[in-house]
């Protein structure tokens, strides 16, 4: 059984990834925005980078935190623990998504740094209406379903590819454009471009995706049943070859160990 890193590496690759994420959202939406005046060639350009960004950050991070990079789904891993099967603790579930809302806004604020605009400027794009509230519903329940779906069926190393397409079609295929992230909604609310949101349309947004999310454990509980080893958490250290449950390691020497097993 291979050591896994600490709660404080873990949390940093939570923060740094999901910075990431952000930056990638945001700046390509700006870089899509500044090239074209047709929404639908910047639409495109800005789903085609946000899935392969996001494919590369869960590749990169997965071996060190599992690369939630979502609240939501540090909160599925949270449930799954609660209900007899691997996942985060109380307090894991809490560090976890204080880091990603840090890293949210922080990647945020350097996507606009990068671009040359005011950093700290929030978003004006308001986005309310209630078949946009469905649309993150049905966009963050998919993607719950997905992620637990593939643990519980033991196909958890096509978790990244499979969340970036997913992202890249639901972007489309929903009303909303499939903002599924509570972290990445409000680190997007300190962007005033083409992904923004006005602060004032988060509760909406946030509270859709924890349904959302519910909703996906709900559909996963009935298509592939309850038990053991059925975590988001669990699939993502299914995925890279390390027990959720091992001691965690500061030093570099066991740390080095755990990475070697990637792959």
């Amino acid at each position: 059984m291979t050591a896994q890193p600490s709660l404080s590496r873990r949390a940093a690759a939570e923060l740094v990834g999901t910075a990431g994420l952000l930056v990638v959202v945001i700046g390509s939406g700006l870089k899509a925005a500044e090239l074209s005046r047709d929404t639908g060639v910047a639409l495109i350009a800005n789903s085609f980078a946000s899935a392969i960004g996001l494919g590369l950050i869960i590749t990169i991070f997965g071996p060190l935190s599992g690369a939630h990079l979502n609240p939501v789904v540090t909160l599925t891993s949270w449930w799954s623990r609660r209900t007899g099967g691997e996942g985060l603790g109380g307090r894991e579930a809490l560090v976890y998504t204080a880091a990603q809302s840090a890293g949210a806004i922080g990647g945020a604020l350097v996507a606009e740094v990068m671009f040359g605009r005011t950093p700290g400027t929030f978003a004006t794009q308001v986005r309310d209406g209630g078949h946009l509230l469905i649309g993150e519903v049905v966009a963050t329940a998919g993607l719950v379903l997905l992620i637990q779906g593939l643990g519980r069926i033991g196909r958890s190393r096509l978790v990244p590819a499979a969340v970036a397409a997913y992202i890249a079609a639901a972007i489309w295929f929903t009303s909303s454009g499939s903002f599924a992230n509570p972290a990445g909604t409000i680190g997007r609310s300190f962007s005033d471009s083409f992904t923004g949101i006005a602060p004032r349309s988060l509760p909406g947004f946030v509270g859709a995706q924890l349904i959302g999310g519910i909703l996906g454990l709900a559909l996963a509980a009935l298509l592939y049943g309850t038990g053991r080893g059925t975590g988001a958490r669990a699939g993502y250290r299914s995925r890279f070859g390390r027990s959720a449950k091992a001691a965690p390691v500061d030093g570099a020497s066991p740390a080095k160990a755990a990475y070697e097993t990637v792959g």
